[in-house]
C-alpha cells in the first residue's frame, strides 16, 4: 500500500505551480458526504494556497461515485485546465463495490485518454470506513490535498 508510511498532505511545495488564471472544477460525489467533504476541502485549500482564485474553483456535486464520470466528461468540454473527481467507494458485503470500484477508474482513464483537460482521480475505495476517515483528514493525511497537487502539476505539462 502506496499510503501505508506517507501522509497524503506532505509534498514539495516548490514542486506544485499555482496561478491566478487556473480554472479548475471539483466535482464531488454525495454518497459517503462526510467523507467527500473532507477531500474536498483539502483540495480547495491546496489549490488556495497556491494563488488559485476561490472564484476559479468550481465545486459540482452528484449523487455517487459512479456519476463522476459523466459530470467530468461534461466539464473537460468547458472551460476548465483540469478536473479532480472526489469520491469514496467503501467495500461492503456485495460485489458492487468491485463493479463500481472498476467502472470509475476506467471511465476516468477513459476520459484522460480522450479528453483536452486532466481529470485527477480523488476516489477512496477503501475496505471500511475507518481506512476512508484516515485518508481524507486523518493519520495518513488527506488525499484531496494530493490531488489537488497533483491537478497543478497535470497543468503545466
Amino acid at each position: 500500500m502506496v499510503s501505508a508510511n506517507n501522509n497524503l498532505s506532505e509534498y514539495d511545495h516548490s514542486k506544485a505551480p499555482g496561478g491566478k488564471s487556473i480554472r479548475i472544477a471539483l466535482v464531488v460525489s454525495e454518497w459517503n458526504q462526510t467523507i467527500t467533504d473532507n477531500l474536498y476541502q483539502g483540495a480547495r485549500k491546496t489549490l488556495l494556497d497556491h494563488n488559485v482564485l476561490a472564484e476559479n474553483i468550481v465545486k459540482f456535486d452528484v449523487p455517487g461515485s459512479f456519476e463522476l464520470i459523466y459530470a467530468a466528461s461534461r466539464f473537460q468540454t468547458q472551460k476548465f485546465d483540469a478536473i479532480i473527481v472526489i469520491g469514496c467507494i467503501i467495500q461492503g458485503e456485495t460485489r458492487h463495490f468491485e463493479f463500481i470500484s472498476n467502472a470509475v477508474a476506467q471511465g476516468i482513464k477513459d476520459l484522460n485518454l480522450k479528453g483536452k483537460s486532466p481529470v485527477i482521480f480523488c476516489v477512496l475505495t477503501d475496505d471500511n470506513i475507518d481506512q476512508s476517515q484516515a485518508r481524507s483528514g486523518g493519520e495518513l493525511g488527506n488525499k484531496g490535498v494530493e490531488a489537488a497537487v497533483t491537478a497543478l502539476r497535470m497543468i503545466s505539462l
